[in-house]
């Protein structure tokens, strides 16, 4: 058997089983809908969760295409031009012309939006300040540099495919 295929059917180290679990956990609990309601409820805001995706990603970039917002999320381009309507209704995007190509369109934040998107990265942070309390400066240091470095990897590794091993 190659190499490769007994190292990905085997569980692997007890701590990528760990990590694994924990990293499930925490998506589940940051997606479920009731957190969802509570942080919209924090911030004063009545926004889906794909609203929020695309405005917090809106406000770490220039603005972009939908379809390239949409690469980045992950998701149908036609998922996120009915998003950005609604938003663009709302207030809180724009749409200009590329300078590029002036056909195409790009969809940035409005003012209001900047505002909406610092309520929710608030919200969100005064909900970890509180689980975080009994941490000290250095574990979350070290929490934070630990979740750059995983970030960064999974993002590296993202088209690489998985090797599964057999299947049953």
């Amino acid at each position: 058997m190659p190499a490769s295929t007994s190292a990905a059917a085997s569980p692997g180290p007890a701590e990528i089983v760990e990590i694994e679990k924990c990293l499930t956990r925490v998506t589940y609990l940051a997606g479920r809908a009731r957190q969802h309601e509570y942080l919209m409820a924090m911030a004063g805001l009545t926004l889906d969760r794909a609203a929020v995706a695309i405005l917090r990603r809106l406000a770490e970039t220039a603005p972009m295409r939908p379809g390239v917002l949409a690469g980045l999320l992950a998701v149908e381009a036609s998922h996120v031009t009915r998003q950005v309507q609604q938003l663009e209704r709302a207030g809180y995007v724009i749409r200009t012309a590329d300078p590029h190509d002036r056909r195409a369109q790009r969809v940035g934040l409005t003012d209001a939006g900047r505002v909406a998107v610092d309520r929710i990265r608030e919200a969100a942070r005064a909900g970890m300040r509180l689980a975080l309390a009994g941490w000290s400066d250095e574990d979350l240091r070290q929490l934070a540099e630990l979740f750059h470095r995983l970030v960064d990897d999974f993002v590296t590794r993202a088209e690489v495919p998985a090797d599964l091993g057999p299947r049953a």
